[in-house]
């Protein structure tokens, strides 16, 4: 067991996710991480238009950015890309004013997110003081104006959990995300678009942490 204060992670929901909305899908990561991580997520900036019926008003669904007007979709080469400046600044204020935080942990959309976060952090972007990253189902922007997120191997430590059976990511997806790190730790699951966190994935998330639990190493 590590001592000292437990890790701190910034979570990053998918498309069409909230704050809270992500809250309560990983309460069994939460606990699986008790002691160990606190996890404290943040919503995106942009409301998707015509929530739908998972609109309850007070907490409309949201994005990182979309690749159309209004909608977003993974595998889609947007021309026009739009809301993601927007998004880079929310985490970095996220990061100011709630932090300090160790690292992120991002889910789908919100991998993608933390994916071109660390390439900041990398390349020496003070905005992000964060030293690694979980990805739950992340992608690589397909998006052109994204291409120089991906243009240098990004050095920041990830896991990337990818899902044999998820339908919205496919697996192949996240595998191609991981291959623009330097030495990713990749975790499957047999499961589909969700963070798993039953005791295989438990282990492997603290196996990770523990690489950077303060006073270690």
């Amino acid at each position: 067991m590590s001592e000292g204060r437990p890790l701190r992670l910034l979570g990053l929901h998918g498309y069409r996710q909230s704050e809270r909305r992500f809250r309560q899908r990983t309460g069994a990561l939460r606990k699986a991480l008790r002691g160990r991580a606190e996890l404290v997520a943040v919503s995106a900036p942009h409301p998707v238009p015509g929530g739908g019926e998972d609109d309850d008003g007070d907490d409309p669904p949201r994005g990182w950015w979309f690749s159309g007007p209004g909608t977003f979709e993974a595998g889609e080469v947007a021309t026009a890309p739009a809301g993601l400046e927007e998004s880079l600044s929310a985490v970095a204020a996220a990061l100011a004013e709630h932090g300090p935080f160790d690292g992120l942990l991002g889910f789908s959309q919100g991998a993608a997110l933390a994916a071109m976060v660390c390439a900041l952090r990398a390349r020496g972007d003070p905005r992000f003081p964060v030293a690694f990253a979980i990805l739950v189902a992340g992608f690589a922007s397909r998006a052109p104006a994204h291409g120089h997120f991906y243009r240098e191997p990004i050095t920041l430590p990830t896991l990337h959990v990818v899902g044999d059976a998820d339908a919205v990511i496919a697996a192949p997806l996240s595998r191609e995300l991981a291959q623009h790190f330097v030495e990713p730790v990749v975790l499957t699951h047999p499961g589909g678009h969700f963070v798993p966190a039953a005791a295989p994935q438990k282990k492997a998330y603290l196996d990770f942490l523990d690489r950077f639990c303060p006073g270690q190493g």
